[in-house]
């Protein structure tokens, strides 16, 4: 009996499992489940695989799109993820489908809202980005936005959504329209997929409000009723699986999408006739992320002397092992040693820094550019390193503790609701 990639099987072991066959090792068996995860077994452990349906790959039709003159025209960037995607049996993974013709195929609804301009960038896992997709990702935004396009979106993994989220909020001065990033958590082939409700969330808000900034589109709970517009600077992937991982940190979502209405639940940025300025990254620029623990020793933090700048995710309201221990006072005397700007952030997530408070704040705080912030670890890389890419060394203490672009609250929220 011969087995084909895509062929429906199954695989006897101590249990009974059916699934899709996919592309396997030598010596194992992997298969997709109706579920949609994939499972591998030993081969040696399968008592007897049994053929159920042969896979025969049909032909998609795409159905071309009519432009509707009322409709506002959207721009669609495809930089990666599961977003927009069917799974492929020919090489086991989901295979993209960036067209605009294919989009609606996947998503018939948006006919009805929009005029859709589709194309791919990349296709890149999110963990993979570098400061140069940034870059590439910023300039095409500007050249949608001379097309006269009314809104973008920009389908992307969820790694490192937050960071390229913040990345943008920095690079596109004076934006004139709305960008709204969407990624899935769920891939397409499975039944609890959250691409469908993220993207067509987007597409709502964009046409139905007057909101112009960088923004998150992602489900705001478990079921599939609402999707929450999330700030760039102030949002943090909080569960690897979860449908509503993304939360807005110390702050409130900016608006909640349900059904076919738009709640704003903050003060957003409106459209205007701004001419977009780029700020781009510079490439090597190094900005290192260092996460305090006790036991720590000097020679970690020493490993960045030769980077550019340094964020340090202290423990609290921002306190590190100096006192007590020659490996403490060793690693004080190091990070003493740093010639580069030096930011602090709370591995608490929620809450801020105050260095004023205890002996061990106080004692560090001339080495470090911030204080009483409460600006989360990857938007502080991020802005490290746009500043540093962009102004000279001598000013960067100076801008890091001015709000830029909406990355420090200007009040704590008293209430948090977490995950």
């Amino acid at each position: 009996m011969k087995i084909n990639l895509g062929d429906l099987i199954e695989i006897q072991t101590d249990k009974t499992f059916n699934g899709t066959y996919l592309p396997s090792k030598k010596g194992e068996t992997t298969i997709k489940l109706s579920s949609g995860y994939n499972t591998t077994f030993n081969n040696k452990k399968i008592i007897k695989t049994k053929l159920i349906k042969e896979y025969k790959p049909k032909k998609e039709k795409t159905k071309l799109i009519k432009t509707k003159n009322n409709l506002p025209l959207i721009s669609i960037l495809h930089v990666g993820g599961t977003i927009s995607s069917k799974v492929d049996y020919e090489t086991g993974a989901v295979s993209p489908k960036f067209s605009a013709e294919e989009l609606l195929s996947l998503f018939p609804e948006i006919n009805s809202l929009a005029n859709i301009k589709s194309k791919q960038i990349s296709n890149i896992f999110s963990e993979n980005i570098r400061f140069k997709h940034y870059n590439l990702i910023a300039k095409e935004i500007q050249k949608e936005i001379n097309t006269k396009t009314s809104a973008i979106i920009i389908t992307h993994g969820t790694d490192t959504l937050a960071y390229t989220s913040a990345a943008l909020s920095f690079m596109l001065e004076d934006l004139s329209i709305p960008v709204i990033l969407v990624g899935s958590q769920r891939s397409s082939d499975r039944p609890s997929s959250d691409n469908y409700l993220n993207l067509i969330s987007a597409i709502k808000f964009v046409t139905k409000t007057d909101f112009a900034d960088v923004a998150i589109c992602m489900h705001a709970s478990m079921d599939d009723k609402s999707c929450n517009i999330l700030p760039a600077l102030k949002t943090k992937k909080l569960h690897s699986t979860r449908r509503d991982a993304f939360k807005s940190i110390n702050t409130k979502p900016i608006a909640i999408v349900k059904d076919n209405s738009v709640q704003f639940l903050t003060d957003h940025k409106k459209r205007n006739n701004n001419k977009l300025k780029l700020r781009l990254f510079k490439e090597k620029i190094k900005v290192g992320i260092l996460k305090a623990h006790p036991n720590i020793f000097s020679s970690e933090i020493l490993q960045y002397k030769n980077y550019d700048g340094l964020i340090i995710e202290a423990t609290g309201l921002g306190h590190l092992p100096i006192d007590d221990d020659i490996e403490n006072k060793n690693f004080f005397k190091a990070l003493k040693s740093l010639k580069i700007p030096i930011v602090i952030t709370t591995q608490t997530v929620f809450g801020n820094i105050n260095l004023n408070i205890y002996s061990t704040g106080r004692n560090i705080k001339e080495y470090i550019i911030n204080n009483y912030t409460d600006i989360l670890t990857e938007t502080a890389f991020i802005k490290l390193a746009f500043l540093l890419s962009n102004y000279e060394k001598k000013y960067i203490k100076e801008l890091f503790n001015k709000n830029l672009r909406g990355e420090f609250s200007s009040r704590i929220l008293a209430e948090e609701k977490f995950i």
